[in-house]
């Protein structure tokens, strides 16, 4: 009897949702305990719902969670976290692909949004350049280091060869403060020095440096206090 009325109560969830969506009112534990559906077979998912928020605040907090945290929660498994893990690098998939029709940047700022998009929910510092030619069309968009600048560093060597495999005529360089303030590092400025002067010597301009924390960014190039670097 409690399987069926169970049963009943995830199925009117699912339509429900088929119907209406997510409404704006709907609590974060009830959209949580509508996506276990489909990780958890057969076991009540609203309790883990409520679990997995205290535990980490809201859904964003769930999400990001590391794997071996999360199956230690009663019904997740390495064998079903994957759909969890999947829902990020596919929602950021999917805004890059909307915006893709859209590869002619007219100023920064729309290179600044179309980068906010692509750091969407990375939790680790991502250095990327991304090149166009002289109309702003963008040529691509690469990933050159993983991990913290200040350790990892950034071969303005990659850069150069970038260049020129994409026959840039503009760079812009970017990176992401997972968790921080999007306030560039004294590290950051020299790392923007160095690939300035080293583009210069072929011929190409480094547009700017772009510095991206969560919804927020910075473009050095249209601060003041740096824009003595890019000229």
């Amino acid at each position: 009897m409690g399987e069926n009325l169970h049963a009943g109560h995830r199925e009117r969830m699912k339509k429900e949702f088929l119907t209406n969506g997510f409404t704006p009112d709907m609590p974060e534990h009830k959209m949580l305990e509508l996506l276990l559906f489909y990780c958890i077979p057969r076991i009540d998912t609203n309790d883990i719902a409520h679990e997995l928020l205290n535990k980490y605040g809201d859904i964003a907090g769930v999400l990001d969670a590391p794997v071996d945290e999360l199956v230690t929660f009663k019904g997740i498994t390495e064998n079903n976290v994957g759909l969890l893990k999947m829902i990020i690098p596919i929602a950021r998939h999917y805004i890059d692909k909307k915006n893709s029709a859209k590869l002619i940047f007219n100023n920064i700022n729309e290179v600044g949004d179309y980068l906010l998009n692509k750091f969407f929910g990375f939790n680790e510092e991502n250095f990327v350049a991304v090149s166009l030619d002289g109309k702003g069309k963008l040529l691509s968009f690469d990933i050159l280091s993983k991990g913290d600048i200040s350790s990892v560093g950034v071969s303005t060597r990659d850069l150069i060869q970038l260049a020129f495999k994409t026959n840039a005529t503009c760079i812009v360089i970017a990176h992401n403060h997972p968790g921080g303030v999007a306030l560039p590092s004294n590290e950051d400025i020299a790392i923007t020095e160095a690939v300035n002067i080293a583009l210069k010597q072929i011929g190409v301009r480094l547009l700017d440096h772009i510095i991206v924390a969560n919804s927020d960014y910075i473009s050095m190039n249209q601060t003041s206090k740096y824009q003595y670097i890019f000229k």
